[in-house]
């Protein structure tokens, strides 16, 4: 008898070769409601491409093979050029190539924000390194359209969907990536702490040059062609905002010196330095003194890519530990028919099904803002960070709970789930964590009461013959209510609140009742909060509905 081989049975890989947007149906019916019906046939195309296995393969393989910073050429010149694996470039170019980098402002079309979104969240489920650059290019392109120069400059580029990775001037690529730098030891999240200084080139800077000295602690995508970086001008002056292209206007590299990448936990794809600056070349954006806020504009938009990043992240969580449960056996039947699995799987799929409708609620909000209406204000600026700070977290805890679905098979490298429970916390952190989210929602509802009641006015109508989101309704309008001195320390309380009304008011007004019920039932009453995944009390409730409808594969 050979006793070096068994028998392997009632093992299952993760999930690939499947279509992601055909199995999604509130997906399928949030591009339908929001006018994005236009783009399905594009969207199709590159949800069918995402779902393959080979495309899984290159998120494994961007991840494993990490990039490599070189500092000099073989002759001790100063490049700090990065160097990535090949599968890093394909899945770049695979996003590029979509159009979605400048989709919202390049098309006019009703629905164009929805569609773009829908672009992010299907690529998201796959890999989300490459988002990282994708999302900041994406966020630049409104403030780079208020300086004329410049955006004559650069708007055939970033308005490209050719993938071009050559480490050359702006003005000989074919397309260009644009990241931000913020972040300063001393400050973190305190931008006003920063200490980079900019001087003007010649008497009270040439045509907006400026040279830049200081550092930046987290340098996002430092491979990117250009930056846009906060620096007071002179020593202790006010803040502006600059644009830091990697060469000068002379075709000689800029002085940004790379010093080293970043060992991170997550999104390990993409490239993260610190930098220092040496006399860097830059280029004034907007006033002197307006840095803070022309640099905040930039990160409302990275906040809806950090919901719909771990929005992305909660769906590809409960997909996989569906389609696992229905395969995987135990005790005599699979795993998705156990009482307690189905729960924990239901409560997977609701959460994932919420996070979904609010971002396609965002989306639109981005969309109309600009008609005046104050509720598409407040959606914006309140609810973006209300949504980042729950939508976020809510993936981190949630990864680790469908990793449990696989067991100790989810624990290790060789397939998604760890690389998704890794993944989670960064959208949480970046561009402010969880208390600079709440403190926004705060700034935003006190800056413009109006918006404030124009939000709560639009989600009345759901609480028509629902007791339970008209109590939910009243109780954040009493907590609005509450002093300034006591709403501070309650921001986490308020934010939760408002995400979870916003939710089911949502889900009440676009999901089947089975899951509209069930998210009411289980995170209204009693407050929705402090709770296991899976504690839920599914007497009453269809899970079998709510499951076939969150895979329907």
């Amino acid at each position: 008898m050979d006793w070096t081989t068994h028998h392997v049975f009632n093992q299952f890989p993760e999930l690939y070769d499947y279509g992601p947007l055909a199995t999604d149906p509130a997906l399928c019916e949030a591009l339908a409601r929001t006018g994005a019906g236009w783009a399905r046939p594009a969207l199709d195309g590159y949800a069918a491409r995402l779902g393959r296995a080979e495309t899984y393969a290159l998120a494994e393989q961007a991840n494993r093979h990490l990039p490599e910073l070189r500092r000099f050429d073989s002759r001790g010149r100063r490049i700090d050029a990065l160097e990535f694996h090949p599968s890093w470039h394909a899945l770049m170019a695979l996003y590029r190539g979509q159009g979605l980098v400048s989709l919202p402002f390049k098309e006019t079309r009703a629905g164009r924000w929805a569609a773009w979104a829908a672009g992010f969240y299907l690529h998201g489920q796959v890999e989300q390194g490459t988002l990282c650059p994708a999302t900041m290019t994406q966020a630049a392109i409104p403030l780079l359209q208020k300086e004329p120069a410049l955006w004559a400059q650069l708007q055939e580029r970033l308005y490209s969907n050719a993938y071009d990775a050559r480490d050359l001037p702006a003005a000989d690529k074919a397309s260009i990536w644009l990241g931000m730098g913020m972040t300063e030891k001393q400050g973190g999240s305190d931008v006003r702490a920063n200490t980079t200084v900019a001087t003007p080139v010649g008497a009270g800077g040439r045509g907006g040059e400026y040279l830049l000295r200081g550092h930046k602690w987290f340098f996002s995508a430092p491979q990117c062609d250009a930056h846009l970086v906060t620096a007071r001008v002179q020593e202790g002056g006010p803040f502006a905002c600059f644009y830091v292209p990697r060469w000068r206007p002379d075709g000689s590299r800029n002085a940004v010196r790379v010093q080293r990448l970043k060992d991170k936990l997550g999104n390990r794809s993409n490239a993260s330095g610190e930098v220092e600056f040496e006399d860097a070349w830059g280029v004034l954006m907007g006033e002197e003194g307006r840095g803070i806020p022309t640099i905040i504009e930039m990160a409302g938009y990275t906040r809806l890519n950090c919901v719909a990043g771990s929005a992305a992240i909660l769906r590809q969580a409960a997909v996989q530990a569906i389609a696992y449960a229905r395969r995987r056996h135990a005790f005599g039947k699979a795993l998705a028919e156990q009482p307690l699995m189905r729960a924990v799987l239901a409560d997977l799929a609701l959460e994932s099904e919420a996070a979904l409708v609010l971002l396609m609620r965002l989306a639109e909000a981005f969309e109309r803002e600009g008609n005046g209406d104050p509720a598409q204000r407040a959606w914006k600026r309140a609810m973006t960070p209300a949504a980042k700070f729950w939508v976020c977290k809510r993936a981190v805890e949630l990864t680790g709970e469908a990793m449990e679905v696989f067991g100790g098979n989810g624990y290790v490298e060789d397939g998604v789930m760890a690389r998704l429970f890794r993944e989670a916390p960064v959208n949480s952190i970046w561009e402010g964590s969880g208390n600079v989210m709440c403190l926004d929602v705060l700034r935003a509802l006190a800056r413009e009461p109006e918006a404030a009641r124009a939000l709560l006015a639009e989600l009345q109508p759901a609480a028509q013959g629902e007791p339970r989101i008209a109590a939910a309704l009243q109780g954040l309008q009493a907590l609005l209510a509450a002093p300034a001195d006591e709403l501070e320390a309650l921001g986490r309380v308020l934010a939760q609140r408002l995400v979870l009304v916003a939710q089911a008011c949502l889900l009440r007004a676009h999901a089947p009742a089975c899951v509209a019920d069930a998210f009411i039932a289980t995170r209204l009453e009693g407050g929705g909060a402090g709770r296991v995944a899976g504690a839920i009390d599914t007497r009453g409730m269809d899970a079998g509905a709510i499951l076939a409808r969150a895979f329907a594969g």
